[in-house]
């Protein structure tokens, strides 16, 4: 018996639920047409950030500002600042070579820092022929004036602007530190976004004890984080008429077939692709297929969210009555 594999994501029809999310291996033709050949049904190309492009584009400035008056004579030898390559154009030119050479499709990423930064790079990501749009929002609010309807106030008004501007399918990728997050999730679709992305990794600095300064550590997923992703996406599935992908923590078949029974429409993955390769798709499909026919499972459509929080035999697993179970189960084995 051959098992249909395919799933719906943002209205795009997939030919089986494994993604390869945001990474190095994403932002290069080799690599992806790497994932493609590996199964890969989608690709969500690298973050485009908007403080990097500005950050480029003021250093441009400052050297050529340097550089002119020194020797008046020589000014003329200098091209025009709007000769440099500043901005997005190699990242976008990258893009639309992509989408020539693949045949999955290739869904943007954006990490803006302002609501017109947001709006002008959606644009361009759509026109250099993105399938779809995933907003990669970072916030973090230290103002301590600033509460938590402000911050909610301020991604709803970023996702409607975005939606405005654009008429590619809409994602965002957010974090779960939301007070109510079923209600702020309901209203992010309200706004416009067509799915979530479950769950934004926040990537905390850590401390160097030589220089006494705050230094960048990258740590890749592990698999105890997709526990998060599971509950809310249980709890979300038949709450929210959108789509729900599962992301941080996706190392095994195994987590690919829990993301999918408690309601995710896709899987995606980076962290062990990037450990194991672009070929390890190809062995998680083949697991993949061969427990879905182990179970007689016709498609994965009949397996997606067969395990939600309606849907299982006893949905206090995923509220109050985990923590008490999971503390005496613990204790137990002591």
């Amino acid at each position: 018996m051959s098992v249909d594999l395919t799933t719906t994501y943002l209205g795009l029809k997939l030919k089986n639920p494994l993604v390869a999310s945001a990474s190095p291996l994403t932002g290069k033709l080799d690599s992806l047409r790497q994932l493609e050949e590996a199964g890969a049904s989608a690709a969500v190309w690298p973050s485009l950030f908007e403080e990097q492009i500005e950050h480029e584009a003021m250093e441009v400035a400052r050297l050529y500002d340097q550089g002119t008056g020194s020797f008046s004579e020589a000014d003329g030898f200098l091209p025009e600042l709007d000769e440099y390559r500043i901005g997005p154009e190699a990242y976008l030119k990258q893009m639309e070579e992509a989408k020539k050479q693949l045949s999955i499709p290739l869904i943007g990423s954006l990490n803006g820092a302002s609501k017109g930064g947001w709006v002008r790079y959606a644009k361009m990501i759509q026109d250099a022929g993105a399938d779809a749009l995933e907003l990669n929002i970072y916030f973090i609010p230290t103002d301590p004036k600033m509460g938590g309807p402000d911050v909610e106030k301020q991604y709803l008004e970023l996702v409607a602007a975005v939606k405005e501007s654009i008429s590619i399918p809409l994602a965002v990728k957010m974090g779960p530190y939301f007070s109510g997050l079923p209600s702020f999730a309901a209203r992010l679709i309200e706004a416009g976004a067509a799915g979530l992305v479950l769950f934004n990794r926040f990537l905390e600095p850590d401390v160097d004890l030589e220089a006494l300064e705050f230094r960048p550590s990258l740590q890749l997923s592990t698999r105890s984080e997709l526990r998060l992703p599971l509950r809310w996406i249980a709890i979300l599935r038949d709450h929210v008429n959108a789509s729900l992908a599962a992301t941080s923590g996706v190392h095994f078949t195994e987590d690919v077939i829990k993301s999918l029974l408690v309601g995710a429409d896709c899987v995606m993955m980076a962290s062990v692709l990037l450990q194991r390769g672009p070929g390890y798709l190809k062995q998680m499909l083949q697991e993949l297929q061969s427990w879905l026919e182990e179970k007689e499972y016709e498609s994965v459509e009949q397996l997606k969210g067969s395990m939600s929080r309606i849907r299982c035999s006893d949905p206090s697993e995923l509220e109050r009555a985990n923590y008490m179970k999971a503390l005496i189960s613990y204790t137990d084995k002591v």
